[in-house]
């Protein structure tokens, strides 16, 4: 018994065997309540159709053993007589567990709103998944920011001339990093003017395809032949784009040729042909048709029409049944279309006669 009693950092053995059993029973209790209430809350959750309760279980599930440590620790030195040293490590190992405890649960209730919040509204906004992302990410910063500095007033650090350090240090960092500050801010430029959002299709240059996803460094693009495009932000503000989902129309220009040999009367009747063909398809608007030029193997007429739809593939079915109903009209019409051919008239001049071989002798 004499181990017990002895006096190790103004404390008895016994005390320390005290308070060491009370902070690991606690520790442990409180994982054990934790995970009963995580278990009760996601029979709950089943019945529910609410996400509070989804979010309450996610917050939960992240409670660390570090931060349960530190209550068990916290509560058994409620027992002993520390000493200055050692209440400064126990401060400073409570304020790091806290840190980290409030940002895993900090973190895990932006990421679950933000998900909440794109799932309700994507569907009606694509931008909004983009918009959201960037304000997590945002609400991530200030996050950390505040714990980081609330750290530092606990453990009896001055902010203000920190600050004003940082300040100074921040400019060189931000020399030195100016590309990647570049694609954030450029991130944040397409978040907050959205020149295109997720599910557009854009053309940039020589390369088009439907954007995946906007990052804050990059944006990810698959093209209509399946391989992924990676653009840097920074590059695609600073190129031109062409957002084709943003059409409300589609303008169409395309050109026909009819042989030489079609009569004039015939040729006068093709535009009101075209007119028609074009008219009798829905979420089509006819524009013009003229009799353009004269080419090297075809007279050539020029039209210009609207679909209504923006997509691409509905572009293809229109045009698809107005090329049928030319085909079908120019038939009925006896009229054939040109294709490259090449006439050769061949002249013969006055024939000459051989003079008469003499005769063998």
């Amino acid at each position: 018994m004499e181990i017990l009693d002895r006096v190790i950092l103004d404390n008895t053995v016994r005390a320390w065997l005290i308070a060491t059993g009370m902070a690991i029973g606690i520790a442990v209790l409180l994982r054990l309540f934790v995970a009963i209430l995580i278990r009760r809350l996601r029979q709950v959750v089943r019945l529910t159709s609410t996400d509070v309760d989804d979010i309450a279980v996610d917050v939960l599930s992240r409670t660390q053993l570090l931060f349960l440590l530190f209550l068990g620790a916290w509560a058994g030195s409620r027992t002993l007589t520390l000493g200055d040293n050692a209440s400064l490590a126990l401060r400073v190992f409570g304020v790091g567990a806290i840190l980290l405890q409030v940002a895993a649960w900090g973190n895990v209730t932006i990421s679950a709103v933000i998900r909440r919040q794109v799932r309700r509204t994507v569907a009606e906004d694509p931008a909004a998944a983009t918009t959201m992302n960037a304000l997590g990410f945002l609400l991530r910063i200030a996050l950390w920011t505040l714990l980081v500095l609330a750290a530092l007033a606990n453990l009896g650090i001055e902010i203000g001339p920190l600050l004003a350090g940082l300040g100074v240090g921040g400019i060189a960092v931000a020399l030195a990093v100016q590309n990647i500050l570049g694609d954030l801010f450029a991130s944040l430029s397409i978040v907050l003017d959205k020149p295109f959002v997720i599910g557009d299709l854009i053309v940039v240059g020589t390369m088009s395809g439907t954007v995946e996803h906007i990052g804050l460094k990059t944006t990810r693009v698959r093209s209509v032949s399946g391989e992924q495009l990676v653009f840097s932000n920074s590059d695609l503000l600073s190129s031109r784009i062409q957002n084709f989902r943003r059409m409300e129309e589609r303008r169409i220009l395309t050109r026909l040729g009819v042989t030489y040999q079609t009569p004039r009367a015939v040729l006068a009747r093709i535009p009101g042909i075209i007119r028609e063909s074009i008219e009798k398809q829905s979420g089509t608007r006819f524009d013009r048709a003229h009799f353009k030029e004269f080419g090297d193997s075809a007279l050539i007429f020029e039209v210009v029409f609207f679909v209504l739809a923006p997509d691409y593939l509905s572009w293809m079915e229109v045009q698809q049944a107005i090329n049928l109903e030319l085909v079908q009209r120019f038939e009925e019409e006896g009229i054939e279309f040109a294709y490259p051919t090449r006439t050769l008239f061949v002249e013969r001049g006055e024939s000459w006669t051989q003079e008469p071989r003499p005769a063998a002798r």
